[in-house]
């Protein structure tokens, strides 16, 4: 029986291994998104 549960722990660190490989030598890419924000101009107020 302790066999059995050593293979399936072996088993899930290989697979979870693999995966973390996989995962760094093709990430997902990045969602590029615009993003616009209008600043008040009270904000940037010169003391001339």
């Amino acid at each position: 029986m302790s066999r059995i549960v050593l293979a399936v722990v072996l088993l899930l660190l290989l697979v979870a291994g693999g995966g973390f490989l996989l995962l760094g030598a093709f990430p997902p890419e990045a969602k590029v998104q615009s993003i616009q924000k209008v600043l008040p101009n009270d904000r940037f107020q010169r003391s001339n």
